[in-house]
């Protein structure tokens, strides 16, 4: 069971929604996806973690991403997670106070920036990067990019003005984060923070890999 939503950014673009209760839960999971896909690919994940963490769930399709409208942009995605916060408030059968932002890869990255701006209570990073420039350094070290970027995603310079409790989880064989990556976020961040090694998964098999250790390490 679960609401289909569409949701107005402050730029007046439509987001698409799922949020899917948990009878009786204290705590609300705000999820931010990776970059390949939309909503309908991470159904079994979605439902894994339902069911073993027991929590509301909120995800969104970024701008441009499955139903959504507009067109991706970096400012663009962090509106669409303050959207996504902001209506969050708005639902009578949720503790605001109990709101867990989680974000995965791209979704990190725009998870820290809404960690920034919003209060919240947890914030979960799985095989976060630390930029799209540390990020174009690793997958084409050859090619003078990085200064040609504009889009940053620069989690690195931002972690260490976050407060809230935070756990980064990676996987020690991610094929496309390198784990050393996540492991400068933990040691640049402030306490109190976790870091969490998921053994010998990849950047897309985390839950499966990790099994029940991965939804304890979270849970806790």
């Amino acid at each position: 069971a679960y609401e289909d939503l569409y949701l107005l950014t402050s730029d007046g673009i439509k987001i698409n929604g799922w949020f899917v209760p948990f009878s009786g839960a204290r705590t609300t999971l705000l999820w931010f996806h990776g970059n390949a896909g939309n909503l309908s690919h991470r159904v079994d994940q979605l439902r894994h973690i339902h069911r073993q963490l027991k929590l509301n769930i909120l995800m969104i399709d970024y701008r441009e991403y499955g139903r959504s409208e507009g067109v991706v942009t970096e400012e663009g995605t962090c509106q669409d997670a303050l959207a996504s916060y902001d209506y969050l408030l708005t639902r009578t059968n949720i503790d605001p106070k109990r709101i867990v932002i989680f974000g995965q890869s791209l979704g990190a990255a725009v998870a820290v920036e809404l960690a920034m701006q919003r209060k919240v209570s947890g914030l979960i990073l799985e095989a976060p990067f630390t930029s799209i420039k540390d990020m174009a350094r690793a997958t084409l070290p050859w090619l003078p990019i990085g200064p040609l970027l504009t889009t940053m995603y620069d989690s690195l310079s931002k972690i260490s003005r976050i407060e809230t409790p935070l756990l980064i989880l990676h996987g020690d064989r991610d094929e496309i984060v390198p784990y050393s990556q996540g492991q400068r976020l933990f040691q640049a961040a402030r306490d109190p923070n976790t870091f969490y090694t998921i053994a010998g998964a990849g950047h897309n098999d985390t839950y499966v890999v990790g099994g029940e250790p991965y939804f304890e390490a979270i849970a806790h």
